[in-house]
């Protein structure tokens, strides 16, 4: 029996309903709870699974004949042995109300097919670019920060969180401390990645939604850059749908054009992203 058919029928073993077809059915290597409302989890990689840094793929568990399915963000590079994910916790929500009790050992359901807008291929390549996020919608940039590509085709990398609480941030924070001794990209990163933060409604030295930020210009102050500008500056957009949206609108309004995978242009938002 080769590996993925034994860690098939081991994953078997620990559920009571068979593994859907078109599934992956891995172990879950680690958790971490950030928060009452935000943790984080890993789990292996199946051999054959292949993804872009800053795709998607659906997650569910395997506690019912007909599982439920839900679009996760990859938060871990495209080069990491493991897959990495962070999500929210939603008391009732159909598959995150089982999957915030995950613990090392479990199994947990993946699609064998990843997808996404969220990708260096769908931007040209520019001086400056910018990644705005929101609460878990972090995650995809989680990913991209940690790949080679992505300073191989743009200069610098300017990633944006803003959180209701400063707790929320601590993710991010964690991340981007830890990328600077990386064996692989430690060297990439040196001066070249910039880390804003700011929350909505607990005290911290920045406050305000990224829109205002943006529209009064205190974002470009406080990181010494000109506003937005389609020569020099790329953008890629993750949060809810409601910050997508008014984003988005601020960054057409500065000349972007938005970008696919099939015509790579300015910017880009993630629509299927969950949280």
């Amino acid at each position: 029996m080769d590996s993925a058919a034994l860690r098939e029928a081991e994953a078997e073993k620990t559920t009571e309903f068979p593994i859907p077809a078109g599934c992956f059915a891995e172990r879950v290597t680690s958790v971490k709870h950030y928060t009452d409302n935000l943790f984080a989890f890993r789990i292996t990689r199946p051999q054959s699974f292949r993804f872009r840094s800053g795709e998607f793929v659906m997650i569910g568990l395997p506690n019912a004949e007909k599982p439920v399915f839900r679009a996760y963000s990859i938060a871990s590079p495209s080069w990491d042995e493991e897959v990495e994910f962070f999500s929210i916790k939603v008391p009732d929500g159909p598959l995150t109300q089982h999957l915030q009790k995950i613990q090392p050992g479990d199994t947990v359901l993946m699609r064998q097919k990843s997808t996404g807008t969220l990708v260096n291929d769908a931007l040209t390549p520019a001086k400056n670019l910018y990644m705005i996020s929101t609460g878990t919608g972090i995650a995809p940039f989680a990913s991209l920060i940690r790949d080679p590509e992505t300073y191989e085709k743009f200069d610098n990398i300017i990633l944006t969180h803003t959180c209701r609480d400063v707790a929320e941030l601590d993710y991010g924070k964690e991340l981007v401390t830890a990328l600077k001794d990386d064996p692989l990209i430690g060297e990439l990163v040196e001066g070249r990645l910039t880390h804003f933060t700011s929350t909505t409604r607990e005290t911290s030295p920045v406050m305000g939604r990224i829109t205002t930020l943006i529209e009064n210009g205190e974002l470009f102050k406080a990181l010494g850059t000109e506003p937005l500008d389609r020569e020099q500056d790329r953008v890629m957009i993750c949060g809810s749908m409601a910050m997508l949206k008014d984003v988005k609108a601020l960054v057409e309004k500065a000349g972007l054009k938005e970008g696919s995978n099939a015509e790579p242009a300015d910017f880009v938002v993630e629509r299927a992203f969950v949280g």
